[in-house]
């Protein structure tokens, strides 16, 4: 089944420590809660919430991201892992998640997909669109 979503995400927590072994290399940790803009209900019911912690290792705004999620529904929830790059240059982060465990109604879910996320308006938030493909 083909899925599409799109998220706010919103900065909760934040620590970075520079490595210092060329100009401004930074390596974050950076936690991040999410909503809903645009999604479908499926057998697990309402969306309930949304988590992330992201690890970012970066040279000027360029660089790895990797990370896991856990997305709550009414009826189950959806663990997943991602990695991806953001370019420095246009502030875009892309890549790839995976689905690595199910509970609920989503004990038996696969799937995997792609995800490109930008900044938002408003400081601390960001614009998540992922596709993919999920199987029960």
């Amino acid at each position: 089944m083909k899925r599409k979503a799109m998220y706010r995400l919103m900065a909760t927590r934040r620590e970075m420590l520079y490595v210092h072994d060329v100009f401004d290399h930074a390596m974050m940790l950076v936690e991040t809660e999410g909503e809903p803009i645009e999604y479908q209900v499926g057998v697990a019911g309402e969306f309930v919430s949304r988590r992330s912690v992201t690890f970012h290792d970066r040279i000027r705004g360029t660089g790895k991201v990797s990370g896991y999620t856990i997305t709550n529904f009414r009826e189950g929830a959806i663990c997943s892992s991602f990695e991806g790059h953001r370019d420095g240059t246009t502030k875009l982060t892309t890549g790839t998640w995976k689905i690595y465990k199910g509970m609920g109604k989503l004990a038996t879910i696969t799937g995997s997909g792609t995800f490109t996320v930008k900044q938002g308006e408003k400081e601390r938030e960001y614009i998540m669109d992922i596709d993919g493909d999920y199987e029960l």
